[in-house]
């Protein structure tokens, strides 16, 4: 009964005055208390519900056990307000229900949704949370449902990642919103999307620090505050979400609640006339062949995603791959040479009637810039496939022949200059000429080894200190963005034995090994299963010059073929203090970390020139969709 208890509990705090006293009376708590109820097919949480309504001062609750779907008992019982979560799994063979509902469906989804809409009184509202299923599937009895819900009484529906159930299901849900004297003003309907709920979304739900939750609710007031007053403006554009109108969720018959789907980029200002994917592109889907079959060296095979093995076979040459099935938000890419495009990708040719009037450069072009708008036309929550007819009403800026070439000129131009860059960023490695005069070391005889705590301390979710393990140390950073905190006592006990300063290297033992981090301690941490290589001003090597060696491929290498683990990978503290390191003298080592410095210097200068030749392409870009 915990829907039930909240709103109780709703209703008494926003219903006091200024000294905090509750101003309900005896008579509207009476009734508040009577007009309560739920129902529940399981005897045994039909006794716990009333046990827990008991206790929160309801003397008389009224749980009743009742079977909606296939018993007609209660069926003239109507509610103002009616909150949800119900059962998404169907039996196998489905519902058998009686024959009062309006939608004619077996899924239990779908009848419990039609039943709360039918049970509404005529100023009702009601708010449920839905599987995915709802919100797209294409079988007539979703689409019914949705039409019923459109021309009735949704006024909202607010997308939740997956996740947020854990650890109990991982399944994507969204939250119906329904109330039908609005729905009866307003023909717009509001879409909201919750990215984080202030807790991570995997199976542990560790709290993280975004959380989109109190803006969409203030962006969902403020829309129904609209709608309510009449006052509802096409010009307002929640940053969580967008409004759309009624008519066009409808026109396409399929009634479609994705709101990303309606989504569209800004283009009101182009010069150029649009045109539909549809009409100026013939797509061409790939072949299936599976890797136990057809696995060769000679040419990778693209799908959904990146290269996924080799064939001996091919059936593209330079050409573009956009995502099918299996899709991520880089949905479209250009493969240079021979391929073998999958059934998971396609591809596209111009049609007959503009072969002539449009350059396919140009549109691959076009394609690259708007990858997230290709991605919102996927569907579906555990693997995302793309639904093909939205992609091809998806429609572009068509300039004449002489401006797409100059477009597609410019951008291949800039295209060089970040190719020769990122040639230079991806292959360069930092090199150390290791002189065999160099006097070898353990390392654990130059520096101080240690490790974090193997212990597991508590972990809190509010106010702490980071915990930081193997996978917090990325790219030669911490990242503190998705880390446990413990409490100052488990702090200061790992610190007895550990204790990290400025200036210490930090390195993975497990999982990922090698990758050191210098740390720039700017808050205080403790670490777990990490190698803690602390120095002092006897010690004879630098930690920037140990770190490039430790960051070397030999020692990379090495770790790879010494760690233990046939799951996730480790390496012992005692191995890492056994390494054999060249150590030449201090100023051998400055020189080096110098040179070592100086290259790293024009390494940074080629990415900063493959961001800035990434911002003209994009500029180039969007003065085709009219943004300067």
């Amino acid at each position: 009964a915990g829907f039930l208890i909240s709103s109780y509990k709703h209703i008494l705090k926003n219903n006091h005055d200024e000294k905090g006293y509750t101003t309900l009376t005896p008579d509207d708590k009476g009734r508040m208390a009577g007009n309560f109820s739920g129902y529940d097919i399981s005897p045994d949480m039909v006794r716990l519900s009333l046990v827990n309504m008991y206790l929160h001062g309801f003397s008389d609750p009224h749980i009743f056990e009742y079977d909606t779907l296939t018993s007609q008992e209660r069926w003239n019982e109507y509610a103002d307000v009616i909150l949800a979560n119900p059962p998404f799994m169907s039996p196998k063979g489905g519902i058998r229900p009686h024959n009062r509902f309006s939608v004619q469906s077996k899924r239990s989804e779908v009848l419990f949704v039609d039943y709360i809409a039918d049970h509404l009184t005529p100023e009702g509202r009601a708010g449920v949370i839905v599987p995915e299923g709802i919100i797209f599937q294409s079988q007539n009895a979703y689409k019914q449902l949705r039409k019923k819900l459109l021309e009735e009484s949704l006024v909202a529906v607010i997308s939740l990642p997956a996740g947020v159930f854990q650890p109990y299901s991982g399944v994507k849900t969204s939250i119906l919103i329904l109330d039908k004297a609005l729905a009866k003003k307003a023909d717009t309907i509001g879409f909201f999307k919750v990215e984080n709920d202030g807790f991570g979304l995997g199976a542990q739900r560790r709290p993280i620090d975004k959380n989109d939750l109190p803006r969409v609710l203030e962006e969902l007031i403020v829309y129904v505050d609209q709608v309510k007053t009449g006052d509802c403006s096409d010009e307002y554009t929640p940053a969580k979400g967008l409004i759309v109108k009624r008519e066009k969720v409808a026109q396409n018959g399929e009634y479609n609640l994705s709101g990303e789907r309606y989504r569209t980029i800004k283009v009101t200002e182009t010069r150029y006339p649009k045109v539909p994917i549809r009409e100026i592109l013939n797509l061409r889907f790939g072949e299936r062949i599976t890797k136990r079959e057809k696995e060769g060296s000679l040419y990778p095979v693209y799908g959904g995603g990146g290269e996924s093995f080799k064939t001996d076979s091919y059936n593209c040459e330079n050409d573009v791959v956009i995502s099918r099935f299996a899709m991520s938000p880089k949905c479209v890419r250009v493969v240079n040479g021979k391929f073998f495009l999958l059934d998971s990708g396609f591809t596209f040719s111009v049609s007959e009637a503009y072969v002539g009037k449009l350059l396919k450069p140009y549109v691959i072009n076009i394609l690259l810039s708007i990858q997230d708008l290709i991605y919102n036309c996927a569907r579906g929550h555990a693997q995302k496939n793309i639904d093909i007819e939205a992609f091809r009403d998806i429609s572009i800026p068509l300039p004449s022949l002489e401006i797409q070439k100059e477009i597609v000129a410019e951008i291949e131009s800039y295209q060089k200059v970040i190719d020769g860059a990122r040639a230079v960023v991806e292959n360069y490695r930092p090199h150390i000429p290791i002189d065999p005069n160099w006097p070898i070391y353990k390392l654990g005889e130059v520096c101080d080894v240690r490790d974090g705590t193997h212990d597991s301390p508590k972990y809190i979710h509010d106010k702490g200190y980071p915990l930081v393990t193997s996978k917090n140390l990325k790219d030669g950073l911490i990242d503190f963005t998705d880390v446990n905190l413990i409490s100052r006592e488990d702090l200061d006990k790992i610190n007895n034995r550990s204790f990290v300063d400025d200036g210490d290297i930090i390195m993975p033992m497990i999982g990922t090994i090698g990758k050191p981090v210098i740390v720039n301690k700017d808050r205080e941490f403790a670490i777990k299963n990490v190698a803690l290589i602390k120095f002092n001003k006897e010690s004879r090597v630098l930690n920037r010059f140990l770190r490039n060696i430790l960051s070397s491929d030999a020692i990379d290498a090495y770790f790879k073929n010494q760690s233990a683990g046939s799951t996730q990978k480790f390496i012992s503290l005692a191995f890492i203090r056994n390494l054999s390191i060249p150590i030449p003298p201090i100023k051998i080592q400055e020189i080096i970390i110098g040179n070592i410095e100086v290259e790293q210097a024009i390494v940074n200068s080629n990415r900063n020139l493959i961001k800035l030749f990434e911002d003209k392409i994009e500029k180039t870009i969007n003065r085709v969709w009219g943004d300067e």
